[in-house]
């Protein structure tokens, strides 16, 4: 009887059904990348943002239909951890696995960042690392919780999120074709000053620092990260064959709409240079222009700051809702992880509720190092953890689109056929790749070379990491 107790505890349960992976997939598509990181990049590129959204946008769907083929044929823990270690190799599948769950550490602790200055919107004296400790404590206790219990919640975060973008989107419209938006509310402040190139495609200032849609496009590429979590939910997914492609499918139209919709309304309701690099762009835009007062349906309305406060709400749940998310993909991964025998057994541990529970409190304990680093570098702790984001996140999908060609070579090698197959294989595949190298290449030339060096630094530890670990197991 108790061996069949363990047994039991060893299987994830799935808990998720079709209305949690759509929500949770929608909700990955719309952080921090886009309400915060969209700042810095619109100050680095003007209006010619809207554009880079769109073609990171395009290959992040590519990868997202890679990943998709590969997890509709075998939804499993561990995703394309589990996918690398199988059509790849051993140490692939060890060093994107583990590379994964340090991406995620990472995005834990700048959406932790990221939260503490959306509270400082309201109480500025609160200091970074006192908000990043108390959401860190009640996230946690949440995931620590039935994986329901998680899915509950991100569902609820993703519907906030999701009707906040269309009320924002809708009554921004109504301002500016209703003209009660103010003088500088038109749809020209995408042009009108300076183009819509106005500082250029990549152009070097006299500081010697470079602007441009280039630029910009290490920024952009934070905000698709995360759209892999669809993969990961592959395991706790009920009908995976049925929402997994439903949830892919759909990220197409909620980057045209959630990111190139409001970005456009966004910079015609105010002139690009009114946002600033540290704050909310929403939140700003609509502060600006918060003393208006306009006439509905025979009734005067004061658009006083009550926008702007709900908007930072709305950017509050955003960063929770990513943060969610980060716990549950890294505690999964680590699952993955101890199951192939690439990290310690005792992360296996399953609660009463099937929860990794070890693999939480682990991930957790590294992410509290987040905490020291807001409460010593509160100025400098997003742009740190930002740029070594989006290294690991380059590692994670170049892997993705190799470890697919691979995965399709198998598949046709062996005449199989599989139920949801990507775009335009293998051509996908190489532009994805090619597009990836392109981004780092243009991170040496805007003074994030040294997140470009830790790659090979990091890849070596991995690689001694692996070598370590083979020799315990034997």
């Amino acid at each position: 009887m108790e061996q069949k107790n363990n047994k039991s505890e060893q299987k994830l349960k799935r808990s998720l059904n079709n209305r949690h992976i759509q929500l949770i997939a929608l909700g990955g598509a719309i952080g921090t990348g886009l309400f915060l990181g969209l700042g810095e990049a619109a100050v680095l590129a003007g209006p010619s943002v809207i554009l880079g959204y769109g073609i990171a946008g395009i290959i992040a769907f590519f990868i997202m239909r890679q990943l998709g083929e590969m997890v509709v044929h075998e939804p499993v823990s561990g995703s394309f951890s589990h996918f690398a270690y199988k059509y790849w190799g051993n140490f692939a599948g060890f060093s994107s696995g583990w590379n994964y769950w340090m991406l995620y550490i990472l995005v834990s602790m700048a959406e932790l960042t990221a939260i503490g200055i959306y509270v400082q919107f309201w109480w500025p004296e609160i200091p970074l690392w006192a908000s990043s400790l108390f959401f860190f404590l009640v996230i946690n206790a949440l995931n620590l919780g039935s994986v329901k219990l998680f899915g509950e919640a991100e569902f609820w975060f993703s519907i906030i999120k999701v009707s906040a973008i269309i009320a924002m989107i809708v009554f921004g419209t109504y301002l500016l074709v209703s003209g009660t938006g103010g003088e500088e509310a038109t749809i020209t402040n995408l042009w009108n000053d300076g183009g819509f190139f106005p500082k250029g495609i990549f152009n070097e200032t006299e500081s010697g620092t470079y602007v441009g849609l280039l630029a910009a496009m290490t920024l952009v590429m934070f905000s698709f990260g995360g759209l892999e979590l669809i993969g990961i939910t592959a395991a706790e997914a009920d009908h995976p064959e049925k929402t997994i492609p439903k949830a892919t499918n759909q990220v197409i139209y909620r980057i045209l709409i959630f990111y190139i919709g409001a970005i456009v309304i966004l910079f015609s309701l105010a002139p690009w240079q009114t946002i600033t690099a540290n704050t909310s762009p929403f939140v700003t835009v609509f502060n600006n222009i918060s003393d208006l007062q306009f006439t509905l349906f025979g009734h005067t309305i004061i658009f006083s700051k009550i926008i702007a406060n709900a908007l930072n709400i709305i950017v509050l749940t955003a960063a929770l809702s990513v943060y969610n998310s980060c716990v549950y993909s890294n505690s999964r991964m680590l699952y993955g992880l101890a199951s192939q025998g690439n990290a310690p057994a005792f992360l296996k541990k399953l609660n009463a509720h099937a929860v990794p529970v070890h693999a939480i409190l682990a991930s957790s304990a590294i992410v509290a190092i987040c905490i020291f680093i807001n409460l010593f570098f509160p100025n400098k702790a997003f742009g740190i953890l930002l740029s070594l984001v989006v290294s690991a996140l380059i590692i994670n999908w170049v892997m993705i689109s190799v470890t697919h060609l691979k995965f399709r070579n198998t598949m046709n090698a062996e005449s199989k056929k599989t139920a949801f197959p990507s775009l335009f294989y293998p051509i996908s595949n190489w532009i994805c790749i090619l597009f990836l190298i392109g981004i780092l290449i243009i991170m040496c030339f805007i003074g994030k070379e040294i997140s470009v060096l830790l790659i090979p630094i990091w890849l070596f530890i991995l690689y001694i990491s692996y070598k370590v670990v083979n020799k315990i197991k034997q």
